[in-house]
């Protein structure tokens, strides 16, 4: 398969999987940035993506998918993108890769349903898709940091909810994907995260950041959105 051709069958993919939804910009920590703005927040985590199933195929994320509760228009789908200051690459890539996520949402309550990631390796391209399916905390403004996901590839066993759909074939069983499913934890490594915003984002040195932690990963509730896909 063309590799042009299998990126844009993995991209109509992802979109499949994500629904119609906005791309939108991570918000822009430069130097002028002191403080959130008064009227909604900025969350901030990091996500660390890998693939056990086929280390070769490792996830680079796409966008992290966001939804407005009761979702109805386009304009309630988030799909968050990552910019030059997000990635994290790692000496071993079979490590995979952390992101240092921002999100900015209009005012509403919101929820982080997925991470949407292409695992690309010559001549192989397959997509994967992380469920979180996490409230985002309720908060008035200024910058909340929100925890640390992981989400490994690992090979799947049962009924176990796919790490991402089954086509296109060839791509999605070589990358690991179609047979691999999620292990998926939420955690607090703010002390550790602090010193790498702080040194990815100086800015942030002039600001108050609250913590208030996504809820943990609930796997039956996974296995119950990928059942009613």
């Amino acid at each position: 398969m063309p590799k042009h051709f299998a990126l844009l069958l993995c991209f109509i993919t992802a979109l499949g999987f994500s629904g119609c939804a906005t791309r939108t910009k991570m918000p822009s920590l430069d130097k002028a940035v002191t403080f959130a703005p008064a009227d909604t927040p900025i969350y901030l985590m990091t996500v660390t993506l890998r693939n056990d199933n086929a280390p070769r195929y490792q996830p680079e994320l796409l966008a992290v998918n966001v939804e407005k509760k009761g979702a109805i228009a386009k304009a309630d789908r988030l799909n968050f993108t990552p910019d030059d200051e997000a990635e994290q690459e790692f000496e071993d890539e079979k490590q995979g890769a952390r992101y240092f996520v921002r999100l900015k949402t209009p005012p509403g309550d919101y929820d982080i349903i997925a991470f949407t990631s292409l695992c690309s390796g010559f001549p192989f391209h397959g997509v994967c898709t992380a469920p979180l399916l996490a409230s985002l905390p309720k908060e008035a403004a200024g910058f909340v940091y929100i925890g640390h996901v992981s989400a490994t590839v690992r090979e799947r066993k049962g009924n176990e909810f796919r790490a991402g759909p089954v086509v296109p074939l060839i791509d999605q069983a070589a990358t690991g994907i179609s047979g691999g499913t999620f292990d998926i934890s939420v955690e607090d490594r703010w002390t550790e995260d602090q010193a790498e915003f702080l040194a990815r984002f100086p800015a942030l040195k002039n600001a108050e950041v609250r913590k208030h932690m996504l809820p943990a990963f609930n796997r039956e509730k996974a296995q119950a959105w990928w059942e009613a896909l």
